[in-house]
């Protein structure tokens, strides 16, 4: 019998670039050496979760494959509908963007001069439709095998908010994918709620104090770093994308590192972020995409992303199975240190 390595995640959000995701999850459900107990999503990240977490309470971790599957499948068939197609240029130069997509540019256009509440008076929303047709949050909620973590970020506090998944309804994960220059805020119990992704994409700290797993692998689909500096209007408009959806990120990391060297040097006693170990699920094929390809749901396109996450997951069991439980593939203390230098 393989020796079971027991793990939480960590789950970016990112549009139609959560198909990565898809195959992160794909290829560590499949691996019988890898138990998840708590998952942390945000925006797509929890629209992934939600779905294991129905999957596995009805059909165990093939289960939970198969209705991740036929999500992301929902997810195309529906934008079969969308405006968003990419050019032809496009199409020919093997390019997944939408930049020279008539229906995203006058969307772009269209949502920095107009409200949600001016286009769209009636708060019509086919991905909620979708989530409610696809989970069961009956289910989730009564999933206990498996702990949930979904974030959202509160309009009028700003503070950041956790919905756990004894309590989890369909609301509180559109809340966690409510972009506001194109969704009402949904209202949950008198308070309004945007996107996750503004103050926690995702939230590490639910992992490390209500989870016993010593080990998070943070699913990272928005890079932290690039090399050359953003010129046109498309590449500017990305980059601060990527800063802003990363900014939680990497707040929440240097918290920890700095409370980690605190509980070493000062001798505090926090066993859980102590012995909390640390990891990190990217691929370097993202960091081409364009922030316009986050609503490409195009069936080939999910499908390339899944594939890349499937091979990313893959490359990173193969040469960490072993560090689970025992150090971090991904030294935070260093990475902040890194971060320090570099101003970030």
């Amino acid at each position: 019998m393989p020796e079971l390595k027991v793990i939480d995640l960590a789950l970016q959000g990112g549009g139609a670039h959560g198909a990565f995701t898809w195959g992160v999850l794909d290829c560590l459900l499949e691996d019988d050496r890898i138990v998840i107990e708590g998952i942390s999503g945000t925006s797509a990240g929890a629209m992934n979760a939600v779905v294991v977490a129905d999957g596995l309470a009805t059909g165990g971790k093939e289960g939970a494959r198969e209705a991740l599957g036929k999500f992301w499948a929902a997810v195309s068939e529906a934008g079969k509908n969308s405006p968003f197609k990419r050019s032809l240029w496009d199409i020919m130069t093997g390019r997944w963007t939408l930049d020279y997509s008539p229906g995203y540019l006058f969307f772009d256009s269209l949502v920095r001069l107009v409200s949600p509440y001016q286009m769209n008076p009636f708060n019509i929303n086919p991905l909620r439709e979708l989530v409610s047709s696809l989970v069961d949050f009956e289910h989730v909620r009564n999933a206990e095998g498996i702990k949930l973590f979904v974030v959202a970020t509160n309009v009028r506090t700003g503070l950041q908010k956790i919905f756990r998944r004894q309590e989890m309804t369909v609301d509180m994960v559109m809340a966690s994918a409510c972009l506001p220059y194109v969704y009402h805020a949904v209202e949950i119990d008198g308070e309004a709620y945007w996107d996750g992704g503004y103050m926690g994409n995702p939230a590490l700290f639910p992992l490390v104090s209500e989870c016993t797993a010593r080990d998070i692998v943070i699913v990272q689909i928005n890079p932290i770093q690039r090399q050359e500096i953003p010129r046109t209007a498309p590449e500017i408009f990305n980059r601060i994308n990527e800063l802003t959806f990363n900014s939680s990120l990497i707040k929440e990391i240097r918290a920890i590192a700095i409370l980690k060297e605190l509980i070493q040097t000062a001798g505090l006693q926090d066993q859980n972020y102590m012995d909390a170990l640390f990891h990190r699920i990217e691929s370097s094929e993202l960091s081409s995409l364009r922030v316009s390809s986050k609503l490409n749901t195009e069936w080939e396109f999910l499908v390339h992303l899944h594939d890349v996450g499937y091979r990313a997951a893959s490359k990173w069991l193969a040469e960490h199975y072993e560090d689970i439980g025992q150090r971090s593939s991904l030294d935070i203390v260093a990475e902040y240190q890194a971060w320090k230098e570099l101003n970030i």
